[in-house]
């Protein structure tokens, strides 16, 4: 018996169109499905399918390892959600994008319906996606210690610009002055790497990106280091706290506070449909082309 998942978080009316058919064609091909609780109180009320004894989960935790795809019904910011749930079960996420823009949600919910027979024969793609570590050198958990898209270090309750000392495989590399600084994977290089200034990398590269935020010494530029390296950061600010951000997952910490970051042990598989196309995603979403003078 096949069973999948079911996420979501900010639910609107952009589902009421699909979530009906969507579980209706679940049904009549006789596959299970499980809901995040949140998402199952949301989507009560945008459907007439009786959804009280279904089965729920609210972590990793109580997450049946053995669904065959966990959709996630939202933008990119749902899928950084759901990699939290899914963690190194190495369930494939079908982001079914009911937003505007998506790099890693590219089936927008028009076409979910038709593509469901090819992804349940079989007819898809999995893309692995590299993850970020990261640990703290006083030796407390972080809890979901890893990003998919970036980790970034930023000032916090100063307007002052902060110092991250910066030493990449045990060599010194440079104390930016800036802003910040933001360690991307390739998958979060269209994202607040992109808006700094830094390169877009195709995902299948085995690289992260070095980016300083709003930099004070105009010729620091991105750098892009190995997916092996180990990056150490010690941040200096007049204020005795920083902010340390996973994704969209925030948390303060003291200055006293170091980091490592390295790659992380596991990858998370995003789903896409055959004729899917990194390259057709990026022109798409960038608008590459729609300039009246081409």
């Amino acid at each position: 018996m096949v069973k999948v998942a079911l996420f979501g978080q900010k639910t609107s009316t952009s589902l009421e169109d699909i979530i009906t058919p969507f579980l209706n064609y679940l049904s009549a091909h006789k596959i299970e499905y499980c809901i995040e609780e949140r998402f199952l109180r949301k989507i009560s009320v945008l459907t007439d399918v009786n959804l009280t004894n279904v089965e729920t989960f609210s972590s990793n935790e109580d997450l049946d390892k053995s669904v065959k795809f966990f959709f996630s019904f939202g933008g990119d910011g749902t899928i950084l959600s759901a990699a939290t749930i899914v963690r190194e079960s190495q369930i494939p996420i079908v982001g079914v994008n009911t937003g505007r823009l998506g790099f890693l949600a590219t089936i927008n919910k028009s076409v979910l319906l038709e593509q469901l027979d090819n992804f349940f024969e079989g007819n898809y793609n999995i893309i692995p996606r590299s993850l970020l570590k990261i640990e703290r050198n006083d030796g407390v958990e972080i809890e979901n210690n890893f990003a998919i898209n970036e980790i970034t270090v930023t000032r916090r309750e100063t307007t002052s610009m902060i110092t991250i000392d910066t030493t990449l495989n045990n060599e010194f590399l440079n104390s930016f002055w800036s802003d910040g600084l933001i360690i991307s994977t390739p998958t979060g290089s269209t994202g607040y790497n992109l808006s700094c200034g830094g390169p877009i990398v195709h995902p299948s590269n085995q690289n992260f990106i070095i980016t300083p935020v709003a930099p004070h010494n105009l010729n620091v530029r991105p750098l892009i280091v190995s997916e092996d390296s180990v990056i150490d950061l010690k941040i200096r600010s007049r204020a005795n706290e920083y902010f340390l951000s996973l994704d969209s997952r925030n948390l303060a910490l003291t200055t006293d506070v170091e980091l490592r970051i390295t790659k992380a042990d596991f990858k998370i598989n995003i789903v896409e449909a055959n004729e899917a196309s990194y390259f057709t995603t990026l022109r798409d979403k960038m608008l590459w082309g729609s300039d009246k003078r081409n």
